[in-house]
């Protein structure tokens, strides 16, 4: 789907806005990864790129200098120029109006004039924001475009004085306009129907890969063009894994199954995680343990207002899984009293955080102590998972603070047990 370029054209405004005066920014679109042999991976344009310009191409670079003396070299677009040999063999290479018209970016320049062109923007400059990739629990061994970019323009250019862009980046990003709303919006629905369609097929016999494989299809015929994720099958035991995504085991009669997954619309992402009965019916123990997530879910979902923080939400719901945790009999206030503080009892059964920013990435800018603002995407996702049970249950929704009360992105997306299972009885 194409986004109307006044999103982009505001992007970059308010990103100028925060730069120092007498400054350029520099941005590059992502790599193509290789997967194996002569084959690359389906391309993901990075993320800051699309946000600053709608572009989904590669070898694609930003330049935004908003002091330039001549305003048309105050945003420009580096392009590989089209050539009929290249197109034949790999595809379509945007022409200059095309890209002007995606980005609403007045010039657009041939790749092969950076260097020369550059050299110009610099000499109007002081300080150069270079981007890279500041989360904090990411560390790829790949080298970026940025990190490759970096070594380059500072060997050539020693004397200028070098700034992060990523946190300007990232703080802009926060807290999503009207139309980022929208699109997540539609990556919500995309998901709801998917996850309709899932509960008709979900059997005992079926593979996990059967359930994933239903969640592409699915996707793709409504619209999405990427998982946002790659998605989580998981039956019983597999579910306590947080991370499992070998979806390769049969689902069995009595298990439980956890499916975690998101649609990626127009590059921007949903997050949902849903637990089902194989079976379409619940035991009286997964019944209950369900409950206990379920009333968490419910109660933590008020607290996504302005201000609060993602630490704090994490406390209130550890204090709650706590309490359910007694009264499921997986220990008791007693053992509570003597247990160690730096390792308490419910870590063993509930070990993720409660919540994490959505946006233009499944896990998106922001940190545990980044206040909320009007705006913000978060997911609210507790859990439980009893390994020596087979029980591993997670609820998740996608939640938008307002200056009012949150709003639930995934309302149409079943989570009570009764609807779960008069729909799987209804399907089968």
């Amino acid at each position: 789907m194409s986004v109307n370029n006044e999103l982009f054209v505001k992007n970059r405004n308010k990103l100028a806005q925060k730069i120092k005066p007498k400054s350029v920014a520099i941005i590059n679109s992502n790599d193509e990864m290789p997967r194996n042999g002569d084959q690359y991976f389906p391309y993901r344009q990075h993320s800051d790129m699309f946000y600053l310009t709608g572009v989904n191409y590669k070898n694609i670079t930003l330049v935004i200098c908003p002091e330039h003396p001549i305003e048309k070299y105050r945003e420009i677009i580096f392009s590989p120029e089209p050539d009929e040999l290249t197109m034949t063999w790999y595809g379509h290479i945007p022409d200059k109006d095309e890209l002007k018209a995606i980005s609403g970016i007045k010039t657009v320049i041939w790749l092969s004039d950076f260097e020369a062109a550059l050299k110009d923007l610099l000499m109007n400059c002081e300080h150069v924001y270079l981007n890279a990739n500041e989360l904090i629990k990411f560390m790829p061994v790949v080298e970026s475009p940025d990190q490759r970019f970096t070594k380059k323009i500072k060997e050539q250019y020693p004397l200028h004085k070098y700034k992060r862009l990523a946190p300007i980046i990232a703080d802009l990003r926060l807290s999503k306009e009207k139309e980022e709303i929208d699109l997540i919006q539609k990556a919500c629905d995309i998901t709801a129907s998917t996850f309709d369609s899932l509960l008709k097929i979900v059997k005992p016999g079926i593979n996990e890969r059967e359930v994933s494989a239903e969640i592409s299809h699915k996707f793709t015929v409504n619209g999405a063009e990427a998982h946002a994720f790659p998605p989580i099958c998981a039956d019983g035991v597999n579910a306590c894994t947080l991370h499992y995504v070998d979806n390769n085991c049969e689902c069995k009669d009595g298990d439980l199954l956890l499916i975690d997954f998101g649609a990626e619309y127009s590059n921007y992402a949903a997050d949902c995680s849903r637990t089902i009965p194989v079976n379409g019916k619940f035991t009286e123990r997964q019944k209950a343990c369900y409950e206990a997530v379920l009333r968490v879910h419910k109660k933590m979902i008020p607290h996504f207002v302005v201000g609060n923080t993602i630490d704090n939400l994490n406390k209130e719901t550890c204090k709650l899984m706590e309490e359910e945790m007694i009264g499921l009999g997986l220990f008791t206030k007693e053992d509570v009293d003597k247990q160690n503080p730096d390792s308490p009892m419910y870590f063993k059964y509930y070990m993720h955080g409660l919540s994490h920013f959505i946006g233009l990435d499944a896990h998106d800018s922001g940190t545990k102590q980044t206040p909320f603002v009007p705006g913000v995407v978060l997911s609210c996702e507790p859990g439980i998972y009893i390994k020596e049970e087979k029980i591993g249950i997670r609820i998740e929704n996608d939640i938008l603070v307002t200056e009012d009360k949150p709003i639930n992105l995934m309302k149409n997306i079943p989570m009570e047990v009764e609807e779960i299972e008069n729909l799987m009885l209804r399907y089968k």
